[in-house]
């Protein structure tokens, strides 16, 4: 049981950066991009791409090479597009997120057929590190792990302790208040969105150096985020890491039970989290 839990919080670290950045747009905006699992496999996709472009170049330095890429794509999208969604009515944006969705699944179907592909570490995926005799723990589980904490409290002190973080909250709490006040909330929202996307990056790049990737696999990674943002509390960053510990402690105590139960019992403990406790177990809280 030691191990399944052990191995829970590991996935959990994985789920952590799957949910960030839908945690954060949702928690600045109240937008919930349907497109973020398949922003996702593009991150990943772009690492792959980016080794093979440069002669099987250090993937960990393709990745930090497309994390400003990402920043400027998320605040474009946010600025000129997604901008142009939001209000009252969450169905537009809804309705534009799932079209990026769908054409960003045919274009990496297009681009890189349907087969399944992996980033390269150079056997780092398969190092462990041996906690006793009969328990060992991979070492890039432990990094992802890692990253996954740093960033969750990374954005914590931003909301916390910045000017930009201070300019989150106001545009969140009241949005026409804070532009009485001069901040200008289509620059602030973009910003917000890429950081997100940022995180949606680094997300991709470890996903593609833990496991295949393919063009499909976008929709499950949703999946996943939105189940632990919901799990933890819309816009709560120590709620939505809360939340996908607990979703990746129950999903490997089903595969512990069967192999098939897995999946299922992350959707169940989802369903009775959203049945009697609809705002999250640790939800946002104002002031």
């Amino acid at each position: 049981m030691l191990e399944t839990i052990v191995q829970g919080v590991l996935l959990g670290g994985l789920y952590t950066l799957f949910a960030l950045g839908q945690s954060l747009m949702f928690g600045v905006m109240r937008l919930t991009n349907t497109a973020q699992g398949d922003f996702i496999i593009l991150g990943a996709f772009a690492v792959i791409a980016g080794v093979s472009l440069t002669g099987n170049a250090a993937p960990w330095l393709v990745a930090l090479a497309v994390l400003p890429v990402a920043f400027g794509f998320g605040y474009a999208l946010q600025r000129y597009v997604l901008n142009g969604t939001l209000g009252k009515d969450p169905l537009p944006s809804l309705v534009v997120t799932f079209g990026l969705s769908i054409v960003i699944q045919n274009l990496l179907l297009e681009v890189f057929s349907a087969d399944p592909r992996a980033i390269e570490t150079g056997g780092l995926s398969t190092q462990g590190i041996a906690l006793g005799d009969a328990m060992s723990v991979g070492v890039l589980p432990l990094v992802v792990l890692a990253i996954a904490i740093a960033a969750t409290g990374a954005l914590q002190w931003l909301f916390a302790h910045t000017a930009l973080g201070r300019s989150f909250r106001a545009v969140s709490d009241d949005r026409e208040i804070a532009e009485l006040m001069g901040l200008n909330a289509k620059k602030v929202y973009a910003f917000a969105t890429a950081i997100a996307f940022v995180l949606i990056a680094v997300a991709g790049a470890l996903q593609g150096m833990r496991t295949t990737v393919s063009p499909s696999d976008g929709p499950l990674l949703l999946l996943f985020a939105f189940e632990a943002v919901i799990i933890g509390g819309m816009g709560s960053f120590w709620g939505t890491l809360a939340g996908a510990m607990i979703l990746g402690i129950t999903q490997q105590i089903g595969f512990r039970l069967d192999p098939g139960w897995g999946i299922w019992f992350g959707h169940i403990v989802f369903l009775v989290v959203l049945v009697l406790r609809p705002q999250g177990l640790f939800p946002k809280t104002r002031g």
